[in-house]
């Protein structure tokens, strides 16, 4: 078992497979819940957004997005474990689960329009086969600008959301997405996980004429991988003055919701969530 800078375990080979079982198969094994969790704080922010801009249908980046699994959430109305049960089957053929997909996609319409923005060709390559990904974006934006084509893409951002890479990425990545359109900038929504400080990003935003609110709860992501998984992640915590008491200590990797909106963006963002789901889907 490898483990990144961080502490955390190093799980780089889920994310580059043709198909998203591996992806699926291995973080199953692992809890892993924080997009479920995600789902309605997202499918809120798509409708306020909505209202506030009268924007029929937003268009949603999604940062570190992977097999696009947060646009299959919120588009095709699934939940993980349906994703779980879906990528379990090992016996089907790429293009067989390639055309399941597609009539999942088919059979629902969509609340908004998606572009992924991911390092992992694979990754994209099949959540834009698949339908779940409108357009998609492989870029490394913490080590380069984005194209012009990039930042085509990104200048039609209403919304930017993340359930996991930032930590991985920095103020320097959302700082190139939300910058490529200066005459009206994206809402952002980002679970960030605890061990990770987000002052300096949301700095860095304010710099841009960003106003960030922190959600007053935390969200479970996945059980930690091992006890030497977690032993390090408490040591990564402690280091940044970061409290783990009641809640990593128990076992699992926690996140925070941060978003963050122009200033002066005159409806107050609220939300109305059935806890007693969201903890559910965290069992």
């Amino acid at each position: 078992m490898r483990f990144d800078q961080t502490g955390k375990v190093s799980l780089e080979g889920i994310y580059t497979q043709p198909d998203p079982r591996a992806y699926f198969n291995t973080l199953r094994e692992l809890d892993y819940c924080i997009p479920q969790l995600a789902k309605p704080y997202f499918q809120q922010i798509i409708g306020q957004y909505r209202q506030s801009r009268q924007v029929a249908v937003p268009t949603v980046v999604d940062v570190g997005c992977s097999y696009g699994v947060n646009a299959a959430l919120l588009r095709c109305d699934v939940t993980m474990d349906d994703l779980y049960d879906r990528y379990a089957d090992t016996g089907c053929t790429r293009q067989e689960l390639l055309e399941r997909d597609r009539e999942l996609v088919r059979s629902h319409g969509s609340p908004a329009r998606f572009v992924g923005l991911d390092v992992s060709r694979p990754a994209l390559g099949y959540a834009s086969a698949a339908g779940f990904l409108d357009d998609a974006v492989r870029a490394d934006l913490e080590a380069r600008e984005p194209t012009a084509r990039q930042r085509a893409l990104f200048a039609d951002a209403d919304i930017v959301i993340s359930t996991g890479c930032v930590g991985y990425v920095t103020g320097r990545t959302l700082g190139r997405v939300v910058g490529s359109r200066r005459d009206r900038r994206p809402w952002m929504a980002h679970f960030v996980l605890r061990m990770f400080p987000f002052e300096p990003i949301a700095d860095r935003l304010a710099a841009l004429g960003y106003q960030t609110m922190r959600v007053d709860r935390t969200f479970r992501q996945r059980r930690f991988a091992s006890d030497r998984e977690q032993q390090q992640v408490l040591e990564t915590m402690s280091a940044a003055g970061v409290d783990p008491e009641g809640l990593e200590t128990d076992g699992w990797l926690h996140a925070q919701l941060y978003v963050s909106r122009p200033v002066g963006t005159p409806d107050p963002l609220t939300f109305d969530i059935d806890e007693s789901m969201t903890q559910k889907a965290a069992r």
